[in-house]
């Protein structure tokens, strides 16, 4: 009897799912401390940093 076809084989390479949910969590943790500490406020918060101004 034949192998059965995998389309879709484990790619060992791949990120870890678990270590990815972590950095997600982290990630999530860090935006709503930022909302909380900056409660009231008009401006949102950014979850990314501010890049560097291009010099003239």
């Amino acid at each position: 009897m034949t192998e059965k076809f995998d389309p879709a084989p484990e790619d060992k390479h791949a990120v870890d799912p678990k270590q990815g949910i972590r950095r997600d969590k982290a990630k999530d943790d860090e935006l709503q401390k930022g909302l909380k500490d900056s409660f009231p406020a008009s401006d949102p918060v950014s979850s990314t940093q501010a890049s560097e101004a291009t010099p003239d």
